[in-house]
């Protein structure tokens, strides 16, 4: 009943639906160039196929993703709907709208992504979709979809979880055996788990309130950065990671959260709220109202990423010593996988890179963008599941999507009764400031 009314009486939101039935929003197939058709050629022309195929499906969000990936780690095709810049005009993600933007693409997305690999639904092993967690709307309607597909063309059908997606993506691209590290940090989610198998996960910590991207979207928002002339296309995220470049983060000082919680636990929302006062107090100083650029936007932009990557550093910092300290990981060839939107911040990685470095780790993180949700990692993860012989059905009876699902083992209480002193790297830290990015 909420939503009938909020649409009944937005009717900006219903226009921007009209318009995007008809312009698709901003759409792209990821073809691979000649490659791609080439391979398409051949396995067209000689019938010869890997051992597996599997079609990902992805709608956890706000992306129609899709992707073919055969055993060997090939990505054979792939494509993806992205509605960002439906949600930016109305000023964050609203549920009925990304259904329906979903609902009306998915086909599309999955017609082009077996077109662009030369791979006919017959011809694939299985499908895999993500089924948790993410927004309950949009995630029915992948699960939707697939359970007729599975159903038509009798193909095994593999429920992914989102999150562990994202952790086993490092696996498509480098040689990475388990265990490893996982920071997963994204705009609904920042979690450090241990990855001890393709669906054996310990949980180190969680933020306990907002995720960085979240928070980083709405102090972009409370800033009104749509409205600044070099962001007005950008996420809020990105366009805080634009700005700060340009910005001095010594100006404003938010501090790091959770100083006195010895676990390895996060906390964004005292940020944001701190970030918001700072705003105010400068609106009230240059006599503007809020929906106004401030002259210092820069500055404030640097001293918010400045301190989320701060924070991030901190708590990673004491899971990599709580690791080697509990003999979970070994500290020769010991590797931080970084995954999720938030990783593909530079800044971030940055800081990430100074504890990694501090501690003997390897640092890897995918390339930004299978870092945002995809198509790609949903298949990948069905390969990983199918070679481990792990959650594949072949009867989809009682499946259900999870818009709420944890991963793994939760540890976290283990974690801080060991109470690990974190070394201070604010020296090391600290120099980001002074390094362009």
């Amino acid at each position: 009943m909420f939503w009938v009314q909020f649409f009944s009486r937005h009717a900006s939101v219903q226009k921007i639906l009209a318009i995007s039935s008809v312009t698709r929003c901003t759409s792209k197939s990821v073809k691979h160039g000649q490659s791609a058709w080439l391979r398409s050629i051949f396995f067209n022309s000689v019938k010869y196929y890997p051992t597996k195929l599997v079609l990902g499906i992805e709608t956890s969000c706000d992306d129609t993703a899709a992707a073919v990936v055969d055993d060997t780690g090939k990505i054979l095709g792939e494509a993806l709907h992205s509605q960002n810049e439906v949600h930016l005009k109305t000023g964050g993600i609203i549920p009925p709208v990304a259904q329906q933007l979903h609902r009306e693409n998915i086909e599309r997305i999955v017609k082009e992504t077996l077109c662009v690999s030369g791979i006919s639904l017959d011809e694939l092993s299985a499908v895999a979709t993500t089924v948790k967690p993410g927004l309950a709307l949009s995630l029915g309607v992948g699960l939707e979809y697939s359970l007729k597909l599975v159903d038509k063309y009798k193909k095994p059908f593999i429920p992914i979880h989102h999150m562990e997606a994202h952790a086993l993506t490092i696996r498509l691209i480098n040689q990475v055996e388990f265990p490893f590290l996982v920071l997963l940090i994204s705009g609904g989610h920042c979690i450090l788990v241990v990855a001890q198998g393709v669906s054996d996960f310990l949980l180190l910590g969680q933020s306990v309130d907002i995720a960085p991207g979240d928070m980083l979207d709405k102090v972009a928002r409370r800033l009104s950065l749509t409205k600044h002339p070099e962001c007005c296309r950008m996420s809020g995220g990105k366009a805080i990671e634009h700005l700060a470049q340009q910005g001095n983060r010594l100006h404003y000082e938010l501090g790091a959260p959770m100083r006195h919680h010895p676990n390895c636990n996060f906390s964004f929302s005292g940020l944001r709220s701190k970030a918001t006062r700072i705003i105010m107090q400068k609106e009230k100083e240059e006599g503007l109202q809020e929906g106004h650029l401030l002259s210092c936007v820069t500055d404030i932009a640097a001293a918010v990423q400045h301190a989320v990557a701060l924070h991030i550093a901190q708590r990673t910092h004491r899971a990599i010593l709580f690791c080697i300290k509990s003999g979970i990981l070994s500290q020769t060839n010991a590797t931080l996988v970084v995954s999720g939107g938030v990783a593909s911040n530079q800044y971030i990685r940055r800081a990430l890179q100074i504890v990694t470095d501090a501690t003997n780790f390897n640092l890897l993180c995918p390339p930004p963008r299978l870092c945002t949700d995809n198509g790609v990692m949903i298949a990948w993860n069905g390969i990983e599941r199918m070679r481990a012989g792990s959650g594949v059905l072949h009867s989809t009876d009682g499946i259900r999507y999870e818009p709420k699902a944890s991963l793994g083992i939760d540890i976290s209480e283990r974690v801080g009764e060991v109470a690990i002193k974190v070394p201070s790297l604010e020296v090391s830290l600290n120099e980001l400031s002074a390094i362009n990015l």
